[in-house]
């Protein structure tokens, strides 16, 4: 199994899972136009770092716990593989949606 990054992520980015990933799993990129975080589920060693690393709860550790999103950031990463990594977030900026809250 692999960590996926859900909806919660979109248009967020935090990055903060990127920056902590041991084996670059994560990387960023674009889904339905707007900024989107997606775990290679090939890399991914299920180390469990990014998950607490996301202030936004946007990362679950199964595959099954979110099939669909899991689906799309395997699509997602040959696209987003090549792209320059972000500049992490505090953890404390505030979501730039108004329905996404800081789970911490």
């Amino acid at each position: 199994m692999t960590h996926v990054i859900t909806k919660n992520c979109l248009g967020e980015t935090y990055a903060r899972c990127a920056a902590i990933c041991p084996v670059d799993a994560i990387h960023p990129g674009t889904y339905q136009g707007e900024p989107f975080m997606a775990i290679d589920p090939e890399t991914c060693i299920d180390c469990d770092a990014c998950t607490a690393e996301c202030p936004i709860g946007a990362i679950v550790a199964t595959a099954d716990e979110s099939p669909e999103w899991a689906k799309i950031n395997a699509e997602l990463t040959p696209q987003c593989k090549g792209n320059a990594a972000l500049t992490p977030r505090p953890a404390d900026d505030p979501p730039r949606k108004p329905d996404h809250k800081l789970v911490r």
